[in-house]
């Protein structure tokens, strides 16, 4: 049976109460502040206008983000292929959402809120130190956040060994992209496309 309104959802999900529902802040505090200080890794989740969606990995070293103040966030852009889908996306549709990790850490970080792509000197000034100083970056004014539970990555076992496999058994990106547009020009290996990328962070 296909599920069409929230009414019928709550049918098989009774409300959140208590702490799951009284932990949903509109601001930045301590320890949310803590959390994005520590984590070198979110994703950020875009909408068109046409509603055409984009999910974008975001990483650097742990507090890559910048916090302004306490409804403000300043994400880098860093070098990438120059798809920008997520940055297309919000120059129509600013409503962005954000998961934060930790390494480590199986709780995660939920911020919702409105983003600009902004060029200002003083924000890209933030990042001088990156070896590809960012062109643009995401400003976020936070409007919703939360810490996410556990349950997820403890399921996966994400951050444990026993779930990493040996990189060498998996096909390289460069012969997945190959396979996928069938493009069978010599593949690049896993090891020649990592070195190259390190030498262009």
């Amino acid at each position: 049976m296909r599920i069409t309104s929230e009414s019928e959802l709550r049918k098989l999900y009774s409300p959140a109460k208590g702490r799951a529902k009284l932990k949903q802040l509109n601001k930045l505090e301590k320890h949310s502040r803590n959390f994005i200080n520590h984590s070198p890794f979110l994703v950020i989740s875009t909408s068109s206008l046409k509603g055409n969606l984009d999910s974008s990995p975001r990483g650097g070293s742990s507090g890559f983000v910048e916090i302004i103040n306490d409804k403000t966030i300043i994400i880098p852009d860093g070098k990438g292929n120059n798809r920008i889908d997520s940055l297309i996306n919000i120059t129509g549709n600013p409503n962005v959402g954000c998961l934060f990790f930790i390494p480590g850490v199986n709780e995660t970080l939920r911020i919702n809120g409105r983003a600009e792509v902004r060029t200002d000197p003083e924000y890209l000034e933030l990042f001088a130190n990156y070896t590809n100083t960012p062109k643009s970056v995401i400003k976020i004014d936070v409007e919703e956040l939360f810490l996410h539970c556990a349950k997820a990555l403890m399921r996966s076992k994400l951050w444990e060994e026993e779930s990493k496999i040996v990189r060498s058994t998996f096909p390289a990106m460069g012969r997945m992209i190959s396979d996928q547009v069938g493009d069978t020009s010599k593949v690049e290996s896993q090891e020649a496309m990592v070195e190259r990328y390190k030498r262009d962070l």
